[in-house]
C-alpha cells in the first residue's frame, strides 16, 4: 500500500493534487499567481472545496493570465459573483483583481515574480524532516516575512498561514512527512 501524507483523503481529486503537484517546485509565473490566488480563495473554506472548483478558476479568470484580471472592472466582477463555480465572495474575488495589479507590479521590478518569490527560501527549496503530519507548522519566519511584504506592496488574502500553505503548493518546502512516498522523490 502506498504511505502518503496523512492529510490525503480517499478523494481521487486529492490523490492526483498529492502525488503529482503538491511540493514540486514551481518556477512559473502564471503557476505562482494561480497559487497564490487560490491559496487566497481558500481562506476559511477546506483545500478540497477549492480543488474541486479549480478548473472553473481557471475558465472565468482567464486562465489565472495576470494581465486579462488585473484588467477586470465591476461588470466582470458582477459576473463572477453570480458564478457558481468559484467561491463567490466580493472581498476575494476584487482581491484576485487587485493581487494580478501588484503581481504585474512586481514582475515589473524584479523581472519575475518567481525571483521575488523564491528569495524568501533563499533560491531552493527547504527541506524539512517531519515525522508526523502534526509537526508541521503553519506558519514559518519566511512565511511571516513573505506575508509582511506582500502586504506592504498591497496584496490582500496573503497572512502568513495562507503564505505558508502556498510556500508548501509551490515546493519552496517540502512538507512532505518523511513516511510519505512523495517525500524523497521530491
Amino acid at each position: 500500500m502506498i504511505k502518503r501524507c496523512k492529510w490525503v483523503t480517499d478523494d481521487p481529486i486529492y490523490i492526483e493534487y498529492h502525488d503529482k503537484e503538491w511540493g514540486i517546485p514551481v518556477h512559473d509565473d502564471r503557476k505562482l499567481f494561480e497559487f497564490l490566488i487560490l491559496e487566497g480563495a481558500q481562506a476559511g473554506l477546506s483545500w478540497i472545496t477549492i480543488l474541486k472548483k479549480r478548473e472553473n478558476y481557471r475558465k472565468v479568470f482567464d486562465d489565472f493570465d495576470p494581465v486579462k484580471v488585473a484588467q477586470y472592472g465591476e461588470e466582470k466582477i458582477q459576473e463572477l459573483l453570480s458564478n457558481k463555480g468559484i467561491v463567490r465572495n466580493r472581498r476575494k474575488i476584487e482581491s484576485t483583481v487587485n493581487n494580478a495589479k501588484e503581481f504585474l507590479a512586481i514582475q515589473k521590478e524584479f523581472g519575475s515574480f518567481d525571483k521575488y518569490i523564491w528569495q524568501f527560501v533563499g533560491g531552493s527549496p527547504k527541506i524539512n524532516n517531519w515525522n508526523r503530519i502534526e509537526e508541521v507548522p503553519v506558519t514559518t519566519v519566511e512565511s511571516d516575512l513573505m506575508s509582511k511584504d506582500l502586504k506592504k506592496r498591497g496584496f490582500k488574502f496573503v497572512g502568513s498561514t495562507i503564505c505558508y500553505s502556498f510556500m508548501q503548493a509551490v515546493g519552496m518546502v517540502n512538507d512532505h512527512t518523511t513516511d510519505c512516498f512523495r517525500y524523497s522523490e521530491v
